[in-house]
């Protein structure tokens, strides 16, 4: 098998592409032969040494991907040799083939799209996660997305309609904004050139939106908080800008509003049987074509850096995925 190795976590440019060992699944794992694989901002700060997980060295990178398997290990009952499979298992995705434990792989439909499927989990867990269940979001809510146009914020905007809201999409650039409002979002802002205040007082009648879904921090936080309508939820979902944002907490207070921590793979691990439910309902609503992935351009697997750079230039529209 070939992986990109990384020996170095310094930065993409540390990683190599070598020949490696194909290694036999051990109890409770299973061997996957990769079609596709995702990017996401953890697969940049884990090269970085900047995530808070941090794989013992040498480690191949890439959280989520999509594949056949090829071997099963003892005791795993529930999947089989030439099964579809996807898997969000935090490394590993960046290569050939890779184990994975069973537990996390999730079955595909026969006429699932591998690349497609590699740009699943992740995006959908997390959204219907803060949305649904952290939100409770009702049918008629007003929610605005910010950096809606990424792999996250196109999901947000897909579960959010599935749930029967009204969407504000706010994002950098006019592509973008026709990007979001092709996916369904009601109405728009491009922040760099409207005030956000103004556009969301705007085009929610003064009352602001009842659910901010903020995977972005950084500058716009603070502005986006202030125009929260009353018992509004702010989910805090991270931080792709880079600069953590500190919210003074009487903008809370007066609002009656809620700032919620949105930490989806926590979730999975300490309520597995209800992330398993939305697990299963998100590929349902995939099959009645409620959601489908922004896929921002496929790429051969051999062409990682240059998807890592694509992805640095922040104009990326959904998600960039590798193929073998």
């Amino acid at each position: 098998m070939h992986a990109w190795l990384c020996e170095n976590p310094v930065g993409v440019d540390a990683l190599n592409w070598k020949e490696i060992p194909t290694p036999q699944p051990k109890a409770g794992e299973v061997l996957i032969e990769i079609k596709a694989a995702s990017l996401n901002f953890p697969d940049l700060l884990i090269v970085q040494n900047k995530y808070q997980m941090k794989p013992a060295l040498p480690f191949v990178p890439g959280s989520e991907y999509a594949g056949v398997i090829q071997a099963v290990g003892d005791g795993v009952t529930h999947l089989k040799v030439g099964q579809h499979v996807a898997c969000l298992s935090g490394t590993g995705g960046f290569g050939t083939h890779t184990l994975a434990p069973a537990a996390l792989c999730m079955p595909l439909p026969a006429d699932f799209p591998f690349v497609d499927a590699a740009a699943f989990i992740m995006i959908y867990a997390t959204s219907h996660h803060a949305l649904v269940d952290r939100a409770q979001l009702k049918a008629g809510e007003t929610v605005l997305v910010l950096g809606a146009a990424g792999g996250v914020g196109t999901s947000a905007i897909q579960i959010a309609k599935a749930c029967g809201a009204r969407v504000i999409a706010a994002a950098s650039t006019d592509e973008k904004c026709a990007l979001c409002t092709s996916i369904g979002a009601d109405a728009t802002i491009n922040y760099t050139k409207e005030n956000l205040r103004e556009a969301v007082k705007t085009l929610t009648g003064g009352k602001g939106p009842d659910v901010i879904y903020d995977p972005v921090g950084g500058d716009f936080a603070e502005p986006a908080f202030r125009s929260i309508a009353w018992r509004g939820r702010y989910l805090v979902v991270g931080f792709a800008s880079g600069p953590i944002p500190a919210l003074p907490f009487n903008l809370a207070l007066l609002k009656g509003a809620s700032i919620v921590g949105v930490f989806w793979g926590d979730f999975a691990k300490r309520e597995p049987k209800a992330n398993t439910a939305m697990m299963t309902e998100l590929a349902q609503w995939y099959g009645q074509g409620k959601i489908k992935p922004v896929i921002d351009r496929a790429m051969p697997m051999a062409e990682l850096k240059a998807a890592f750079a694509h992805m640095g230039s922040r104009g990326v529209k959904g998600k960039l995925v590798m193929v073998n």
